[in-house]
């Protein structure tokens, strides 16, 4: 993982539509950067839902979303359709980002290892500099984490 203080990595992926979107597209704005294992999987999909729900109140701290998994482009398009997601999905097919943000990880299930994606969350200032690090965060409550930083309530 990443620590508080460091410049996040740049980056530019394709979004839901296959449009290239870059991490500098949102210079001015916090970013709540946060990566996910797959869509439409029952964790995902209410981490990404609580995320649509708070929309309006993180816009109000001048903070936008970005959702990265390694689906495709199609996958998210039908993800964010299906549940009205309001906000930025990537597709990193390659892990590029992912690994570039500490978030691909070894992960064991069911005594299975395996690598994968790790839920966890970055907030980034203005700038683009990493203001929290949030490992291992539940789908339920990563939202209101967030907002509670925001507020200066956490």
């Amino acid at each position: 993982m990443l620590e508080v203080g460091t410049r996040a990595p740049a980056f530019t992926l394709p979004d839901k539509n296959g449009a290239p979107v870059s991490l500098s597209d949102f210079q001015g704005r916090k970013v709540v950067l946060y990566f996910y294992p797959r869509d439409n999987t029952p964790g995902c999909t209410r981490q990404a839902c609580a995320f649509a729900r708070r929309c309006g109140e993180l816009e109000r701290h001048n903070a936008v979303v970005i959702g990265i998994s390694k689906d495709s482009p199609a996958s998210h398009l039908k993800f964010a359709g299906k549940y009205q997601l309001p906000f930025v999905l990537l597709s990193d097919p390659e892990h590029t980002v992912i690994e570039a943000y500490g978030a691909w990880q070894e992960k064991k299930l069911y005594g299975k290892v395996s690598m994968g994606t790790v839920r966890c969350t970055y907030l980034l200032d203005e700038a683009g500099v990493i203001q929290r690090v949030m490992p291992k965060v539940k789908p339920d409550t990563n939202a209101d984490e967030i907002l509670a930083y925001l507020n200066g309530d956490a």
